[in-house]
């Protein structure tokens, strides 16, 4: 088993996205000011919006708006786009990455897109053809990894399949989803042993969720075996949606103090990624998830 820590970690920042669509609406401003203070804090990779139907994701209709109102050349926003007629709108208003999303539970693709596995994958062929001939990369995101609400454990074996699809789609690289933050360090470590022996770990992205409070454990566990992309969300933003009160998202802060900890280079402020995180959780008005800007901001209150 390799364990050699990265020397540098990609964050993916999806709080402006999958964070604010599990919580009540902020104006657009609000999601213009964080991901302004997210690129001052030195995050590279944002994800900027949800190009869906507003019926069915309301907190994410501005998305046009958001994207329109941004500035931000050196940062490489991303969005996720379903279908067609999402990837076109997010060309429209200049995104140079699409994301797009499937699981690896059947159950678990059902309840959340009305079809199969292999029929979620077949609906992007056409976003990916778009994207492919507008030069703009993809990226594939898998649910429920670790674990399912509706079947429980998940082989690691159907994991794999559903990445090399995406891989063999034509995505730059495929995010792991424990959707609902089952997952344990020994799970993680048994899920990466099938993964790396048939996919470079340079192809493959953590997005571990905190229900549990195994997270950044997991994540540790993901960055011994090399892997070098995390996603996470400002201020933990973003409950999980199957366990009411339950923490989703794990938080950028916590993750960067990882980091930091372990002397992976990662580019990002702490403080300033702290202060925007702070923002946007007076927008709505609740404190943030994550334990290192709440010890952050303990400290700013009593100086």
């Amino acid at each position: 088993m390799n364990s050699t820590l990265p020397s540098h970690v990609r964050i993916v920042e999806v709080g402006a996205r999958d964070g604010l669509q599990n919580e009540r609406a902020v104006t657009t401003r609000d999601k213009v000011t964080l991901i302004e203070s997210l690129a001052g804090a030195g995050i590279k990779d944002i994800e900027a919006g949800a190009f869906v139907s507003p019926k069915w994701v309301p907190q994410m209709a501005d998305s046009s708006n958001v994207i329109r109102a941004l500035d931000l050349p050196t940062t490489n926003l991303m969005a996720l786009t379903p279908n067609l007629k999402g990837a076109e709108a997010a060309h429209a208003v200049g995104i140079k990455e699409f994301a797009i999303f499937t699981a690896a539970s059947e159950a678990f693709c059902q309840k959340n897109i009305n079809c199969s596995i292999d029929q979620s994958i077949a609906r992007f062929t056409d976003v990916m053809a778009f994207a492919k001939s507008h030069n703009i990369r993809v990226r594939g995101y898998v649910s429920c990894v670790l674990g399912c609400p509706y079947e429980g454990d998940i082989d690691p074996q159907r994991v794999l399949q559903v990445c090399q699809k995406l891989l063999d789609l034509g995505c730059y690289e495929v995010s792991l989803g424990d959707t609902i933050g089952v997952g344990t360090a020994k799970k993680v470590d048994e899920l990466l042993d099938v993964l790396l022996a048939e996919i470079d770990k340079s192809l493959l992205a953590v997005h571990f969720h905190d229900t549990y409070g195994q997270a950044l454990t997991n994540i540790y566990t993901a960055l011994k075996r090399g892997i070098a992309t995390v996603d996470s969300a400002v201020a933990g933003l973003g409950g999980c949606p199957y366990a009411k009160g339950a923490s989703g998202n794990v938080a950028t802060e916590d993750v960067v103090y990882l980091l930091q900890g372990l002397g992976i280079e990662h580019g990002i402020d702490l403080e300033r990624l702290a202060k925007a995180g702070w923002a946007i959780c007076t927008a709505l008005n609740k404190q943030p998830v994550s334990k290192v800007s709440l010890a952050l901001k303990n400290q700013t209150t009593e100086q």
